[in-house]
C-alpha cells in the first residue's frame, strides 16, 4: 500500500488537517484530496467520513484524537472498519498502525520529535516498517526532515506549526512528500498561487 499513499501524496502534497468539525463544509470545497481528521467522536465519525468520501476526498482518522475511541484498543480499529468510511488511520502507536494495516486501512505513523531521545525512538519505530507513511511533528525542522527522509523508503509528511507558504516549500525541498496543516489561511493561500 506504500505506493498508494506515495501516489496520493505526489498528486496532493498539501493535506488538510481538520481540527474543528465546524470547518468541514469549508474544507470540502478546497482542492486537496486528503483530509486528516483530528476531531469527531464515535457518534458522528460515520457521517463525517461519509461526507468526506462523497466529496471525492480520502480521510485518515487520527484514532488517538477521536472522542470515545480507546487509542490503545484494537476494537477501535474494528469499530472504524465497520462504522466509518475512513480510508486510513493515523496513530502514534505502532501496534495500532500494524493492526489497522492488517485490516485494510492506509496508515500514517505520527511521531513527535522534541529531543534526541524522541528522535532515536522515532528511528527505532520506523525501522519496524509497519506504516505506509510517517508524519513528523513539528514540521518546521528542515535538517531533521532531510535526515529522516533519507533513512526512509516510505513517504514523509511534515506537520505541525506549518505557518506559511515558505514552511511548505522548505519542507518539500528537504524531502517531505506531504505537508499537513490545520491553518485554513495557509491552505487557501497555497491553492491561490498553485
Amino acid at each position: 500500500m506504500n505506493n498508494d499513499v506515495k501516489k496520493l501524496l505526489q498528486e496532493n502534497p498539501l493535506i488538510i488537517a481538520l481540527k474543528n468539525e465546524r470547518d468541514l463544509n469549508k474544507i470540502l470545497k478546497l482542492e486537496s484530496k486528503i483530509i486528516f481528521l483530528l476531531c469527531g467522536n464515535i457518534l458522528n465519525i460515520e457521517e463525517i467520513t461519509r461526507e468526506i468520501k462523497s466529496s471525492g476526498k480520502k480521510s485518515f482518522v487520527h484514532i488517538d484524537m477521536i472522542e470515545g475511541l480507546d487509542s490503545r484498543a484494537e476494537k477501535s480499529i474494528d469499530f472504524l472498519k465497520n462504522n466509518s468510511y475512513a480510508d486510513g488511520i493515523i496513530s502514534t502507536k505502532p501496534s495500532m498502525i500494524k493492526y489497522a494495516k492488517k485490516n485494510g486501512f492506509l496508515t500514517v505513523q505520527r511521531c513527535f520529535l522534541i529531543d534526541s531521545l524522541s528522535f532515536e525512538n522515532t528511528k527505532k519505530i520506523l525501522k519496524e516498517g509497519n506504516s505506509d507513511a510517517v508524519e513528523i511533528l513539528p514540521g518546521g525542522m528542515p535538517k531533521i526532515i532531510k535526515k529522516i527522509s533519507s533513512m526512509l523508503n516510505i513517504p514523509l509528511i511534515a506537520g505541525g506549526l506549518i505557518m506559511d507558504l515558505e514552511d511548505i516549500e522548505i519542507a518539500k525541498k528537504n524531502g517531505a512528500l506531504g505537508i499537513s496543516t490545520t491553518d485554513l489561511k495557509v491552505i487557501e493561500n497555497y491553492y491561490k498561487i498553485k
